[in-house]
């Protein structure tokens, strides 16, 4: 158990990863194109229109996913931060730094593609909502990250000032996630719910499924691309940095 335990952390090390990523990233590239591309043909063309919303429900299959990754996004960098403070690794604030942007990218998506259904649903463009004013503090939680470790030059204080940022607004997640359940909101509640039969028609499931798949696949790829170039910048006096890039494979 240890031995394996040892041969997985010696991928913690940037130049055992670099590599790694770099093999990986275009698979996951590819997977999310197929997948995003299958799921907007059949949220468009194959989804039955809904009974109650019209068409204008459609956008749904973009809006969810969104919403689902602007939370689940925050806590796997939630997840780096803390491996990062406990065992002290620079992968896992290079991860948590990759992984930042597109985390603000789908919760902006969310939050605009809520905008767009919430006009015809309720009338107005945006409302203080619990879920829309949580969204929106995990979009300035976010952003203050990426402003916080772009403002410190000491990447090692950088790091650590942005994985205390991150634990801290964990404690928002719940808050989106269980808001139609603890508060009166004009919020619909979640349509998936794994404890009983979902509301939803079986093609509408599998489009909402499979656009998931395909922004979990783009958020991987995404980050594994971006991790590499900061790994490249904060390594690039290493001997291993300078060699990939004499070579032209960086």
């Amino acid at each position: 158990m240890s031995s394996r335990l040892i041969n997985w952390f010696k991928f913690s090390s940037p130049a055992t990863f670099y590599p790694l990523a770099g093999r990986l990233l275009p698979w996951f590239a590819v997977t999310a194109v197929v997948l995003i591309g299958i799921g907007l043909y059949m949220s468009f063309f194959v989804a039955p229109t809904d009974y109650k919303q019209g068409e204008g429900y459609r956008i749904i299959f973009i809006h969810v996913p969104a919403a689902w990754m602007s939370m689940f996004i925050y806590l796997v960098m939630a997840f780096w931060s803390a491996l990062g403070l406990i065992f002290n690794t620079r992968l896992s604030a290079m991860m948590a730094q990759a992984l930042a942007p597109t985390g603000a990218l789908f919760t902006f998506i969310a939050l605009w593609t809520g905008a767009f259904w919430g006009k015809p649903m309720w009338g107005t463009w945006w409302v203080w909502d619990a879920r829309l004013t949580s969204e929106l503090i995990l979009l300035f939680l976010y952003m203050g990250y990426i402003a916080l470790t772009s403002a410190i030059e000491d990447t090692r204080r950088a790091d650590r000032a942005g994985a205390l940022l991150v634990l801290v607004g964990v404690v928002n997640i719940p808050i989106i996630y269980y808001s139609v359940e603890w508060w009166n909101t004009l919020h619909q509640g979640s349509t998936i719910n794994f404890r009983k039969e979902s509301s939803m028609t079986t093609t509408m499931l599998y489009t909402m499924l499979i656009m998931a798949l395909g922004c979990w696949a783009y958020t991987i790829a995404a980050a594994l691309s971006r991790v590499r170039s900061i790994m490249l910048e904060r390594e690039r006096n290493s001997t291993w940095a300078q060699q990939l890039v004499a070579e032209g494979k960086a």
